[in-house]
């Protein structure tokens, strides 16, 4: 393993290149439990500068990010080379769920250049660590295609269906923290 002062122009078009990546936080409780999401769709994920990124946040059916995000903002963002040489970079820092409606969401949403239905926030992340190592046993996959199933289902929900999906599968985690404001949904 190696550590970095920053996101390098390396480390950044390693990144960049990496159609998938793994989001992991984990509630204060020692008793609460640690979540890992993958996160995907082309054009949700950027890197802002040499310590900051930012992605997407869609509707799904958890919010275990963004519960621990307000409780403790610790957050960890890894990318594995699944095609061409091995590499892993894992991304620790401190991150905040931003959303519509909140001061500087439609200035953080632009910067994507999507809009993909069903957005639920902008999950910003501070990055104080930056580490990557070999990943010699992860293994080598082809992609094939980008699934359309999430933002058509999003689609097909429409702005009302998918706040009330919010009110009943994401205001609070697994663990009971508060996740999405109700009534801001």
């Amino acid at each position: 393993m190696k550590l970095h002062a920053s996101i390098d122009g390396r480390l950044r078009a390693f990144i960049e290149a990496q159609r998938m990546f793994f989001v992991a936080t984990a509630p204060l409780a020692t008793d609460g439990h640690v979540n890992v999401s993958p996160k995907g769709l082309d054009g949700t994920f950027l890197v802002v500068d040499e310590h900051t990124v930012a992605y997407l946040d869609l509707t799904g059916s958890g919010a275990e990010t963004v519960a621990h995000l307000r409780e403790n903002g610790r957050i960890t963002l890894m990318f594995c080379a699944f095609e061409g040489p091995p590499n892993i970079v894992r991304l620790h820092g401190r991150g905040r769920h931003v959303r519509p409606g909140d001061e500087g969401f439609d200035a953080w949403a632009a910067r994507f250049g999507v809009d993909p239905p069903g957005v639920r926030g902008v999950v910003v992340v501070e990055v104080e660590r930056v580490s990557d190592s070999c990943g010699f046993a992860v293994p080598l996959y082809e992609f094939t295609e980008q699934r359309d199933l999430l933002t058509s289902w999003a689609g097909r929900r429409g702005p009302e269906g998918l706040a009330a999906y919010r009110v009943e599968k994401n205001a609070t985690s697994v663990d009971g923290l508060p996740a999405l404001d109700p009534e801001a949904t």
